[in-house]
């Protein structure tokens, strides 16, 4: 036997690997609570053979403590692993992810001068960024959609590499990619670069991605052409975006698709124009020029919401929107804001904000005279005029303005009082939804943001007081981490509508920094001065973003107490004019919204020309109507019509509209007694 110290420490080490292979196993701890045992380092696809040839076979990538990562993943440790194969939700991205890859791909092989930019994931899709001399067309398209379904059929390996970023820079320079050079020359130089290739072609990403491009399947649209700045910065070149969207299954993506036909027909834009609701021009971008229809239905919004306001006790205010620019840097506005709010110096050198927001200004009147303890809670409302600056291209119809209108309320409390007037407020939030067709809600839970104000330890205390709430609520939410206010927690309420859309509209924000911030104070139970806690709630959020979904929600369809035209007198003859004109009279002076139509034209004509406006009722009248005092009464989408009396006909429109309000009046009993 060797007995020198070389042979020793060599048989020790044996002994060790010995031990180590007898004793010390790889735990891989499943979904479902059953485990994996391995004696070496293996792959997900390992772990997935290790559990089933089927389930390796349809499996994509793989889910390990809750993060997503490429299926080649090795694992050397313990681990909790799922499984993902192409019909789990959170295999969805990675598809996406894919599909962009082969996007790219694809355009390369058939324009091979066009330069690659980035490619990301976005809602329900993906697009990519290409610099290219020639512009797109609808046709390349199609061309590029089957060139991605040939990659797909070569079912090409895809691969993960790690370069130095130098080398990386020199190699993406060498083949003319100057802009993918260029996002590479910006990652530290200690960094590794992460490249995947598949086939001929390589990308710059951090992944996961799929183990081969036949793994992606066929269920992929390319959808539309756009422009985009470079870097989304308007001073830098314009490139051209390819929009995509890309499914688990053939199924989903043909009903996503007759969704986008769906949502074409019920664009707000569309319909605006068509119900002669609202305009822009481009001499007042991403402001909107109301017309007389479209503020009647607006006005309706601020009436319905300002009874419903005034049943839950709220004061309503309204503040200037024009304010000296130090109190926007006391807010912490400037400091967070700055980019988003348009300012102007005056002659008198002084510089001036338009408000962004409504919040400072519902500070300023709560520090008007002495709080005190009893005054609280002390709830403040108002539809105020609010502007930010939205780039050109980011602007869209009434969904994104840089003027718009909030009904902003701020409620001033003391901590002990954050529960009951969280609860209240959601409670109310969720009722106005479902008064206005919208039964299904979900809501997230924002938390501190990267960029803030205050302490963490006042954070802490802001984000455990609403979670107490929103429990207290009974509500289920979802996380959505670091996008809370810049000085508070935030809920958000997330809408769905008719075609199965999401929107997200109100909000609830627990701030303990802003009233302190701006000097704000009540007097407690213990003669000191206290900062109250500010609660900011929206329920519509933006009017006009609110206004917008509800003409796509409803296709313009409104219901009868929303409609801006509630019922149209239709003449059948010149006979009945005088009757045609009484008939809405009298209904005028019941509040409804009616007009005439006493022109010389066929009743079928008259008839399908404001069913087109999509008015819910027409009375039509004729000499035989007006000498029994009665209405023919035609229903939108309804094909059969009935004859009713006059006054039976009006008591009727009346129940119905008043049922909405009969609604509100049941509801603000219930705030009250709260």
């Amino acid at each position: 036997m060797d007995y020198s110290a070389r042979g020793v420490m060599g048989a020790g080490r044996a002994i060790q690997m010995i031990f180590r292979s007898e004793t010390v196993m790889i735990k891989i701890t499943l979904p479902d609570g059953g485990h994996r045992e391995f004696a070496e380092p293996v792959s997900g696809l390992d772990v997935a053979l290790n559990i089933s040839k089927s389930l390796a076979k349809k499996a994509v990538a793989v889910r390990v403590d809750g993060e997503v990562k490429d299926l080649s993943t090795i694992f050397e440790q313990d681990a909790k692993v799922a499984i993902l194969t192409a019909e789990d939700p959170g295999a969805l991205e990675i598809l996406r992810h894919d599909c962009a890859h082969v996007l790219a791909e694809a355009v390369k092989e058939l324009y091979p001068e066009t330069q690659i930019t980035i490619g990301p994931v976005i809602e329900n899709g993906f697009f990519y960024d290409f610099a290219r001399p020639t512009p797109f067309s609808l046709d390349d398209l199609e061309t590029i959609e089957q060139r991605m379904r040939e990659i797909v059929d070569r079912d090409e390996p895809i691969t993960r590499e790690v370069w130095e970023r130098d080398k990386a820079v020199a190699f993406f320079r060498s083949i003319g990619e100057e802009y993918k050079a260029e996002i590479i020359a910006s990652i530290p130089a200690d960094q590794p670069v992460s490249l995947y290739r598949q086939g001929n072609w390589q990308d710059l990403c951090r992944g996961p991605h799929l183990p081969s491009t036949g793994k992606l399947g066929k269920a992929f649209k390319l959808t539309k052409l756009a422009g985009a700045y470079w870097r989304g910065d308007s001073n830098n070149e314009m490139l051209q975006r390819i929009y995509g969207t890309c499914w688990a299954s053939d199924k989903e993506l043909k009903a996503y698709l007759l969704m986008l036909e769906e949502a074409e027909k019920r664009d707000h834009r569309r319909l605006g124009r068509e119900l002669d609701l609202f305009h822009f021009q481009e001499e007042g971008p991403g402001a909107v020029f109301w017309h007389p229809k479209g503020w009647e239905l607006f006005r309706s919004l601020i009436d319905y919401m300002r009874e419903r306001q005034r049943q839950g006790g709220y004061h309503e205010v309204n503040t200037p929107e024009l304010l000296d620019a130090s109190l926007w840097v006391a807010s912490g506005h400037a400091e967070k804001f700055s980019e988003e709010m348009f300012s102007s110096h005056t002659p008198d050198e002084r510089h001036f904000c338009l408000k962004p927001m409504n919040c400072p200004g519902h500070v300023q009147i709560f520090r008007q005279g002495i709080k005190s303890y009893r005054d609280l809670p002390y709830r403040m409302s108002e539809f105020g005029k609010v502007h930010r600056y939205e780039p050109s291209g980011a602007l869209h119809g009434l969904m994104r303005l840089r003027a718009f209108t909030q009904d902003d309320a701020h409620i001033f409390c003391s901590e002990d009082q954050i529960t009951e007037e969280c609860v209240t407020v959601t409670n109310l939030i969720l009722e106005i939804y479902r008064d206005f067709g919208f039964d299904q809600v979900r809501v997230k839970f924002s938390d501190r943001p990267e960029k803030r104000v205050g302490s963490d330890d006042v954070w802490d205390k802001s984000e455990a007081a609403l979670k107490i709430a929103i429990e207290a609520a009974g509500l289920d939410y979802v996380m959505n981490p670091g996008e809370g206010a810049f000085y508070g927690p935030k809920l958000e309420f997330v809408l769905r509508d008719a075609i199965g859309r999401d929107w997200q509209c109100g909000t609830l924000q627990v701030d303990l920094n802003l009233p302190g911030r701006l000097g704000a104070s009540f007097v407690g139970e213990d003669g000191q001065k206290h900062p109250p806690v500010m609660l900011h709630r929206a329920m519509f959020g933006s009017l006009e973003r609110f206004t917008g979904i509800l003409i796509e929600h409803h296709a313009g369809r409104f219901p009868l107490w929303l409609a801006p035209v509630q019922v149209v007198v239709a003449t059948i003859t010149s006979d009945a004019d005088a009757y045609a004109s009484e008939v809405a009279a009298a209904l005028f002076s019941q509040g409804i919204r009616v007009e005439t139509d006493l022109r010389n034209e066929k009743i079928n004509y008259k008839v399908r020309e404001h069913s087109v406006r999509k008015v819910p009722v027409q009375l039509v009248v004729g000499k035989r109507e007006a000498e029994e005092r009665t209405v023919s009464v035609r229903r939108l989408g309804m094909a059969h019509q009935r004859v009713t009396s006059l006054d039976e006909t009006i008591a009727e429109l009346i129940r119905e509209i008043n049922t909405r309000a009969a609604l509100v009046s049941d509801a603000g009993s219930a705030a009250a007694a709260q």
